[in-house]
């Protein structure tokens, strides 16, 4: 068993099944957006986070690092830090607003952009390499920043206008080479 879970070459190695675990609870987020229990989807959200980061340092730690697992750490990426924020801020608050046609080609850029954000890092990424910092704002802080315009909005102060400016300088910045962030 030991070998299963610790063989590089096994698509279900141990840190390939914490980046699984990041999609299941990526996928179960969208199921509590659906029931409006964003406390629930965002909490299941940075289980995803967590997820994300102790994959890479599994993979690391245990040598387990190859190309499917930069792949499936993308997907999941792209699933939990891209589609299901959008999503959470969509249901929450763009579906009932003013200028919902509006919304849906700024929300459709950002998941474009962080796509592309994705896909750029793979291919610019060695197996077993590790940058300091990351060019760009990687898709988890998008993702927090989306979950912060969602709290702003509900306790502070609510402007779908505003909220819609942030989602796209945050869709800007998933793909800018000015910023850099250090990396976990």
């Amino acid at each position: 068993m030991k070998t299963f879970l610790f063989n590089k070459n096994n698509h279900f190695n141990v840190a390939n099944n914490i980046t699984f675990l990041n999609i299941l609870f990526g996928l179960t987020a969208f199921y509590y957006i659906n029931e409006a229990n964003y406390f629930m989807a965002v909490s299941l959200l940075w289980l995803s986070g967590l997820m994300d980061i102790m994959d890479g340092k599994v993979a690391r730690k245990y040598n387990l690092s190859n190309e499917f697992g930069i792949q499936l750490d993308s997907f999941a990426d792209f699933l939990s830090f891209v589609l299901v924020p959008v999503y959470l801020v969509w249901n929450s608050l763009f579906v009932n607003g003013e200028y919902v046609l509006l919304y849906i080609p700024i929300l459709f850029i950002y998941i474009i952009f962080g796509l592309i954000r994705l896909i750029s890092f793979n291919i610019g990424s060695e197996v077993s390499e590790k940058e300091k910092y990351f060019t760009g704002v990687p898709t988890p802080l998008g993702a927090i920043l989306l979950w912060l315009i969602l709290l702003f909005d509900t306790y502070v102060y609510s402007n779908n206008t505003l909220n819609i400016i942030v989602v796209l300088l945050i869709a800007i910045g998933f793909n800018n080479k000015l910023i850099k962030v250090k990396h976990l």
